[in-house]
């Protein structure tokens, strides 16, 4: 049986808009350390920018 602990809450900002100065967006999400030990990268929508972003994994 799986651990309790293994999946932990991550939060996901844009990278593009940090370059062009504006306001990054954020995403909360879930991911199992034990099978993701890197960091999460994913394609999210940026509503600043209105258009999908790399958004990648903070501490």
């Amino acid at each position: 049986m799986a651990k309790k602990n293994d999946r932990v809450i991550v939060t996901l900002e844009c990278t593009e808009a940090k370059k062009v100065g504006a306001t990054p967006s954020r995403y909360t999400t879930t991911k199992n350390k034990r099978t993701q030990t890197e960091r999460l990268e994913l394609k999210k929508y940026n509503s600043n920018l209105k258009r999908h972003t790399l958004h990648k994994e903070i501490k």
